[in-house]
C-alpha cells in the first residue's frame, strides 16, 4: 500500500477530499519526522509507538577493500506495534507480499 493509497482510502471512508486528506496525512508524517529528528518518542494507543533507537559503536568489515571500520554510535528510528495491533496481524489468514510472490 502506497500513501496515495491510504490518501484514496481515507477520503472514501470519510467523505473528506482527497486534497484535504493528504494535507493531514503529510502533516502526520512530518509532525512525526520533526519529534523523532529532536529525539522525542511519539505513543499512539492502540497503535504503536514511533521510537528513537540507539545503535552501539561497532566494527565492521569493507569487503571490498579487506579493511575494518568502525561504525560510530548512532540513532534510528523504529516502529514497534502495540500489543492489539501486533495479535490482530498475527491472528490473520494471510499477509500478502507487495512482489506478488
Amino acid at each position: 500500500m502506497t500513501k496515495a493509497d491510504i490518501v484514496n482510502e481515507i477520503a472514501e471512508k470519510t467523505g473528506v477530499e482527497k486534497i484535504a486528506v493528504q494535507a493531514s496525512v503529510e502533516s502526520f508524517m512530518k509532525v512525526i519526522k520533526n519529534h523523532m529528528s529532536e529525539g522525542k518518542n511519539i505513543y499512539l494507543r492502540g497503535f504503536g509507538s514511533f521510537i528513537v533507537k540507539k545503535r552501539a559503536e561497532k566494527t565492521g568489515r569493507n569487503i571490498s577493500k579487506n579493511t575494518t571500520i568502525i561504525i560510530p554510535a548512532h540513532y534510528i528510528p523504529s516502529f514497534k506495534p502495540a500489543k492489539t495491533f501486533a495479535e490482530k496481524v498475527k491472528k490473520s489468514v494471510q499477509v500478502k507480499s507487495e512482489g506478488g510472490n
